[in-house]
């Protein structure tokens, strides 16, 4: 059962955060979701919901682990627990090795990999209270190069190893982890805009429900990585 947990979702203002935290609300959950300034926060918020005791907006920055410890903080304040964490928030920055800034290469690392390393490390004490789950949203570009992608897949690359080497760290005290390596989704991500030429690409809500199915598994098994991409993709 699911009904009345509580999870914290990272980057929930918009595309696959938003569409997870609409789908575990619809279940009956409780959700907190952050964005990079909390009148964005509000403003996802309430249109997920009008309802304080359901959803909670919080303003956070995944780079910081202060922020992201104060952030956990006050979700535990609210809800008075804790039970799922969704380390959403990314960026995506994309061009040669040659034009590449350090400061591009920068952003990408501090907020795909080191900004899931701050969220997870900011939960990980409350979930032990409550043998929780930590739900990491990496990409195929985790497992499959190409090019103009190199700080990319280096984030992404390096968050699959990561979230596998927790799972490992983190069952004894029966937390689970998974991480899940989306292809192309119908997001706002790298500054593009959803339309309807994008129907064929995987939409947010069915991560949501594939995030639903996970926490409602025998909790004798573990999805410890999972690929999804879409079906039919143009030309295929």
């Amino acid at each position: 059962m699911i009904d009345g947990k509580v999870a914290y979702i990272t980057g929930g203002t918009k595309g696959i955060g938003y569409g997870i935290a609409k789908s575990l609300l619809e279940k009956g959950m409780k959700v907190a979701i952050t964005g990079r300034s909390l009148q964005s926060a509000v403003k996802a918020a309430e249109a997920l919901s009008t309802d304080p005791s359901k959803v909670l907006a919080l303003e956070s920055d995944v780079s910081s682990l202060a922020s992201e410890k104060k952030a956990v903080e006050a979700v535990i304040a609210h809800f008075g627990k804790l039970d799922v964490v969704v380390a959403n928030a990314g960026v995506g920055h994309f061009a040669s090795i040659e034009d590449l800034t350090e400061q591009l290469w920068k952003e990408t690392i501090d907020t795909n990999l080191t900004g899931v390393f701050n969220t997870v490390k900011a939960g990980i004490d409350p979930l032990k209270q409550t043998k929780g789950y930590i739900i990491t949203i990496a990409s195929l570009a985790g497992t499959n190069f190409f090019e103009n992608a190199s700080a990319y897949n280096a984030s992404k690359f390096g968050l699959v190893g990561f979230t596998q080497a927790v799972m490992l760290d983190l069952r004894k005290y029966g937390i689970k982890v998974t991480t899940i390596m989306p292809g192309s989704v119908a997001t706002y991500f790298n500054n593009h805009v959803p339309n309807d030429a994008d129907a064929w690409k995987i939409q947010p809500e069915d991560i949501g429900e594939l995030v639903i199915n996970i926490l409602q598994m025998n909790p004798r098994t573990l999805p410890s990585k999972i690929e999804v991409r879409p079906s039919m993709p143009p030309g295929k």
